[in-house]
């Protein structure tokens, strides 16, 4: 959204709004169909910016008949006929990506900037925890960050990790056990509502 802005304030881009897809709104049921959704995603997106989340999904890894590939080969041609009028991004984990890239010649000429975003470090991913607690009234008790900390570093990092949308989970997860044992409580004070402690993280996945 940023980005679309900045480059209508330099009059780059017409309009500079943003258009957000998947591959639900781009890959239709039957021959044919694909290619008309992803012309009005795109005609959606003119004079701003279309953004495709996950965009490795329109080129699965056992794609057989799959639908997804016309949405690329229509995207590709509409990125050139239409090169002036509409800022294409796509997003997805590195490894995909580098697959979605590759299965056509013309797609990876297409996208002249490639950005890797590495995880967030433990001390982020509490931050977030933090900032997710502030928002939602609640604090965390001493030592509940320590154990924060201790269980970010620990966290496996591999494809399933998901960045902040992990440390939003953590978070959730937190305020259930909250939940359970408050619940327990015949009177419970201000403090038992809002404290989160270090025993009400989840275990390790």
């Amino acid at each position: 959204r940023l980005y679309g802005e900045i480059l209508a304030s330099l009059g780059v881009l017409e309009k500079g709004h943003l258009v957000e897809v998947s591959r639900v709104d781009l890959v239709g049921e039957h021959i044919g169909s694909t290619a008309i959704r992803t012309q009005e995603a795109f005609d959606r997106a003119r004079g701003g910016v279309l953004f495709i989340d996950e965009a490795y999904a329109l080129s699965p890894e056992d794609s057989g008949r799959d639908f997804g590939r016309e949405a690329i080969d229509t995207l590709v041609k509409l990125m050139e006929d239409h090169r002036e009028a509409v800022v294409v991004i796509v997003a997805g984990y590195t490894a995909e990506m580098e697959r979605f890239l590759s299965v056509n010649p013309g797609v990876a000429s297409r996208f002249s900037r490639t950005i890797t975003f590495s995880d967030y470090a433990p001390e982020e991913l509490l931050r977030i925890v933090e900032q997710q607690a502030e928002e939602h009234e609640y604090r965390l008790a001493p030592g509940a960050a320590e154990a924060l900390l201790k269980y970010f570093t620990a966290i496996p990092k591999g494809p399933a990790f998901g960045n902040g949308r992990t440390a939003r989970q953590t978070f959730e997860a937190m305020v259930e056990r909250h939940a359970g044992r408050v619940a327990q409580l015949d009177e419970p004070s201000t403090d038992d509502l809002t404290l989160l402690y270090a025993e009400d993280l989840p275990e390790l996945p």
